[in-house]
């Protein structure tokens, strides 16, 4: 395994949160911006594991709300790097959906983001120095 393989492999990222009341809209489901946000998190985290740098998010593309969050679930985001460029590198992550009293699971959204990695005079610089 190749040292960019296993930056990959060891920056996975994974956090269970609960749906509570605070973070619902008025359908008592998770609200999107909250998901968004969560989301985001995840991401910044994994690519940041990835790059042991200051990274910062450039872009989001396709999230895809496939099925609503309702309060009182657990919810499990799973972050990865999927794209490697020169300064950025793209993370997915999935968000699975459980009821908190028994084993029912599924994915309920998707998405991705691209970060830069940025220097100390907030330039891009290089997202991954290992040698390969």
């Amino acid at each position: 395994m190749t040292n960019l393989e296993t930056a990959i492999k060891n920056s996975e990222t994974r956090f269970f949160k609960a749906v509570f009341p605070n973070t619902t809209n008025h359908y008592d489901t998770l609200f999107g911006g909250q998901t968004l946000h969560m989301m985001d998190e995840a991401s910044f985290i994994c690519a940041t594991r990835f790059s042991r740098k200051k990274v910062v998010t450039v872009s989001s593309d396709r999230v895809d709300f496939n099925k609503p969050i309702p309060q009182g679930s657990i919810v499990e985001l799973i972050a990865n790097v999927t794209r490697v460029g020169k300064t950025s590198c793209t993370v997915t992550v999935e968000v699975f959906m459980e009821d908190m009293y028994n084993y029912n699971r599924e994915k309920v959204v998707n998405g991705s983001f691209t970060f830069v990695a940025i220097g100390e005079d907030k330039q891009p610089i290089p997202i991954f120095d290992g040698e390969d």
